[in-house]
């Protein structure tokens, strides 16, 4: 069975995360990767009207299988970065910047949601193509090189982008057929 890495760490957005995991795993094996093996707290993200900024509310914990550290980035035929808080920090972890490096010099099939970008953008790897990510993102993505859309789905190459929770069932569904193709 072909192995999928899904990304987390603390602050992941709940359904960023579990969506592609739970998706991923009905037909693939899916390695939770972290900074360490050890359980991760996920968070879950509101849009008030009487707030300008995303409410934040402690959501499920995920126990990681991997760290990143012990990745062999040959041993998967994709990578899923959620979005939530965690990009914000582990866009500094230079074992993950390695690994996201790897599987877009390998044309492997890369999915990013939200923050997510903050990572791709971090590894210098979106420089030149189409992404989208949520609006306040969007300079993080054009300070990297990359050309904002603001659409639900973008794909540029084997990078599969997606904006906001409500678009995960496309995000996922073009991904999936990614990974059939490249799994082959």
């Amino acid at each position: 069975m072909h192995k999928v890495l899904v990304i987390v760490g603390d602050g992941a957005e709940v359904i960023d995360t579990l969506v592609p995991f739970y998706r991923l795993s009905e037909d693939y094996q899916v390695d939770i990767a972290a900074p360490a093996v050890r359980t991760y707290h996920m968070v879950q993200h509101h849009h008030r009207s009487d707030w300008d900024v995303t409410v934040e509310t402690p959501g499920y914990d995920i126990q990681s299988t991997i760290a990143f550290a012990d990745v062999d980035p040959s041993d998967y035929i994709g990578l899923v970065l959620p979005g939530g808080r965690a990009p914000e920090f582990l866009r500094y972890d230079q074992d993950l910047l390695r690994l996201v490096k790897v599987f877009m010099e390998e044309n492997k099939p890369v999915a990013s949601i939200c923050h997510g970008i903050e990572i791709l953008a971090a590894a210098d790897v979106i420089r030149g193509k189409e992404i989208t990510t949520i609006p306040r993102c969007q300079l993080d993505a054009e300070l990297a090189g990359a050309t904002y859309v603001s659409e639900g789905l973008v794909v540029s190459g084997n990078l599969y982008c997606c904006r906001f929770k409500r678009e995960c069932a496309s995000w996922m569904k073009a991904f999936v057929r990614a990974l059939d193709v490249y799994g082959r």
